[in-house]
């Protein structure tokens, strides 16, 4: 009887602490996301149908339980790109990823690289490939498959080439191609400030698990973009900090 009862709290305690890992873990996956907003959305709906029923507020208690009947499939369409993101960072855990690999000279190369065109105040959009593949992209671009380097990326993005226009991108520390058009973010909390290049990068990265690296030409200033979050304003030190720990997250 002792055992059982010792069984039963250890399993317990165990559900309690599984559960809260993945609450604290989705909590940081939507934070600084439009899926706040959607998440207090649907609490607000969830609360209201409870005062109605409460009230006996019949017509809005038949109409709100119409609409939360379809629930999973609102949320599937509401948070497709949440969870597309969800899924593949659960992909990247390591029970199902192989072993590091050490990019710290990949990572140089393009902190460098980024140093130099900000410093001329050169435009340009480098992405850097992780474990989601960014095919659909690659067709619209110009095929380049070179090693990264300072002298070919700054060459790629001069405006006197003609594929300085869209992103780079960058599979296993090779320039796969240039000149790709990236999908623009939909996010209506993103400031109406940011230009293309800004908003291309939050859009590919809201899509994908990529790490994005922009250089703009009004300000000459660095930025990162990694699930959807912009860095802005950073310098070579930052830039390489930040790629290390994004790419390896």
């Amino acid at each position: 009887m002792i055992e059982t009862i010792a069984n039963i709290r250890i399993a317990d305690l165990a559900d309690v602490f599984i559960i809260t890992v993945l609450l604290y873990w989705l909590i940081g996956l939507i934070r600084g996301t439009r899926a706040v907003q959607m998440v207090y959305g649907l609490l607000t709906i969830g609360v209201l149908y409870w005062t109605a029923q409460y009230f006996e507020l019949y017509t809005l208690s038949w109409i709100l339980s119409t609409f939360l009947s379809s629930a999973i499939l609102i949320l599937v369409v509401l948070f497709q790109n949440d969870i597309r993101r969800a899924l593949t960072q659960v992909g990247r855990w390591r029970i199902f990823a192989g072993g590091p690999r050490d990019q710290s000279e990949l990572m140089e190369e393009i902190a460098r690289t980024a140093t130099m065109l900000a410093a001329r105040r050169v435009g340009a959009l480098l992405v850097v490939e992780r474990s989601v593949r960014l095919n659909d992209y690659l067709d619209a671009g110009t095929s380049v498959d070179a090693r990264v380097t300072r002298e070919l990326l700054v060459s790629i993005f001069l405006p006197q080439s003609p594929i300085h226009d869209g992103a780079v991108i960058v599979r296993h520390g090779r320039i796969v191609a240039a000149g790709c058009f990236l999908p623009l973010t939909s996010n209506p909390a993103v400031s109406k400030s940011l230009g293309s290049r800004h908003r291309a990068a939050i859009g590919v990265t809201e899509e994908s698990d990529a790490v994005v690296v922009v250089i703009s030409e009004e300000e000459g200033k660095i930025s990162l973009v990694h699930e959807g979050r912009l860095q802005q304003g950073i310098d070579a030190l930052e830039l390489r900090a930040a790629l290390e720990e994004a790419v390896s997250s």
